[in-house]
């Protein structure tokens, strides 16, 4: 079960991803085209394009640790693989990472509802509503680490999934 809700929720970042990136290459070709043509260049053009990127990009993050396609440096766990010192090794790159998302989402937290208050000039939103993103992200990479976690106590290999391609 556990399963079927991280793939769900990795097709949902996949769509968000793909749509978003696409929203954002249509809102900066109009914005060129306007500027060069009309010598006109909207105000939220440029504010939507980097609110949107700011999204795909921590979306993307949390869907890149479902498929472990972060960078990582994999000498020292490939040489201890299958060993009690690999074993040790990830518990405490897992640990790490669970102290990484804890400060990510406790200061996305603060910073979200600090933000509340004060609106983008361009398209006139709270500003609350980009910064959400940080502990919302925070949320899916914890849901991944916890599937880690558990496959590493289960004994099984991690079997993330392949990267959508359709």
């Amino acid at each position: 079960m556990y399963d079927k809700l991280l793939n769900g929720v990795r097709k949902v970042l996949y769509s968000f991803s793909v749509v978003g990136m696409l929203i954002m290459l249509v809102t900066i070709f109009a914005q060129v085209i306007t500027r060069y043509v009309f010598s006109y260049t909207p105000e939220w053009s440029e504010e939507l394009s980097r609110f949107l990127f700011v999204w795909v990009v921590f979306l993307g993050s949390a869907l890149i640790m479902g498929e472990s396609g972060h960078l990582a440096v994999e000498f020292m766990p490939n040489m201890l693989k299958d060993k009690k010192s690999g074993k040790i090794l990830t518990m405490i790159i897992l640990l790490f990472s669970y102290l990484f998302i804890a400060i990510l989402f406790t200061q996305g937290l603060k910073m979200t509802t600090t933000m509340t208050f004060q609106k983008s000039p361009g398209l006139d939103i709270s500003m609350s509503y980009v910064y959400f993103i940080i502990p919302l992200s925070s949320v899916l990479m914890l849901l991944y680490l916890i599937r880690d976690t558990i496959e590493l106590f289960k004994g099984k290999p991690a079997e993330h999934e392949e990267p959508l391609s359709d």
